[in-house]
């Protein structure tokens, strides 16, 4: 019976064992293991060559003897020496030139007066550089000259200054709009007071009346004024209104500009004295904004 146990307990352990190496091996493993012994084989191989060399250097040094391998040596040398090209510099290899040494196969035939020339021709990039200026010479006189598909210097120089006439007035309505109470100037000119009374007949006419003489608000006419009667003053009362007093708020119903404007167009009335204007009110100021109630009077005129 324990014989018999003995051969079974055999019998699993030599079924289980190459399960189990092939277990305990990854395929990476034997990859590994595969890539090793095929670089070991080729380095055999290559020992094997390299000591097979050195005895058929030994075996032809033996037949030939010291003397005649020695010979054979040096003229395998020489042949090497005479094969060899003589260096070459930088410069040379750029502008493709021979050096000094190749000179007397490169002298022509002819010479004249005792002067030989050598054969030594153009480098090949300065040829290909001159081909390449001549295409573009073609393409060029073609394109701008013979088809038109370019624009000549006049035409181009018109075209940038259209470009750069709408690019200024977008910068222009841009920065407009970035005027404020701080940084708002006394404007003159008729297109600025023409848009200003554009502005001040759809908005101020109920309160301060037609010609600014007046009406519930103050007159806008005369030397008297109740917060100030400087450009920036008149912008900012517009601006920001007087709500204690009646007057609303134009920040969100303007822009900017447009309060600049109307700031500007109420500066131009000074001095026109309108008729059945308001009695005076707040505190007299000088007008030192640098313009005159004459010059403001002509044009307003050129407004209408």
């Amino acid at each position: 019976m324990k014989v018999i146990k003995s051969i079974f307990v055999l019998l699993l352990l030599s079924s289980a064992r190459p399960v189990l190496a092939s277990d305990l091996i990854s395929g990476e493993m034997k990859d590994y293991i595969g890539f090793g012994a095929v670089i070991l084989l080729l380095l055999t191989i290559l020992a094997a060559m390299l000591v097979l060399l050195k005895a058929f250097k030994v075996m032809t040094k033996v037949i030939l003897g010291p003397k005649a391998y020695a010979e054979m040596q040096a003229e395998e040398a020489a042949a090497k020496a005479a094969k060899k090209k003589p260096k070459v510099s930088v410069v040379e290899k750029i502008l493709s030139l021979k050096p000094l040494s190749e000179e007397k196969s490169l002298i022509m035939d002819h010479e004249y007066d005792g002067i030989q020339e050598l054969d030594n021709p153009t480098p090949a990039w300065f040829m290909g550089l001159f081909y390449i200026t001549i295409a573009f010479g073609v393409c060029y006189i073609l394109i701008y000259h013979v088809f038109g598909f370019g624009q000549l210097q006049y035409d181009e120089y018109k075209t940038e200054m259209a470009v750069a006439a709408k690019e200024k007035a977008i910068y222009l309505a841009k920065s407009a709009n970035r005027v404020d109470e701080n940084t708002v100037k006394l404007e003159t000119d008729a297109a600025t007071l023409a848009a200003g009374q554009a502005v001040f007949k759809q908005s101020c006419v109920p309160c301060h009346g037609d010609h600014a003489q007046g009406v519930v608000g103050p007159n806008l006419t005369d030397d008297y004024w109740l917060h100030g009667g400087k450009i920036k003053d008149v912008f900012k009362t517009i601006k920001y209104g007087v709500t204690a007093k009646g007057m609303p708020t134009w920040e969100k119903q303007l822009s900017p500009k447009q309060i600049a404007d109307v700031a500007n167009y109420v500066k131009s009335l000074h001095g026109t004295n309108p008729a059945n204007a308001k009695e005076p009110q707040g505190e007299k100021e000088t007008d030192d904004d640098g313009v005159k109630a004459g010059a403001k009077t002509a044009m307003l005129a050129k407004t209408k």
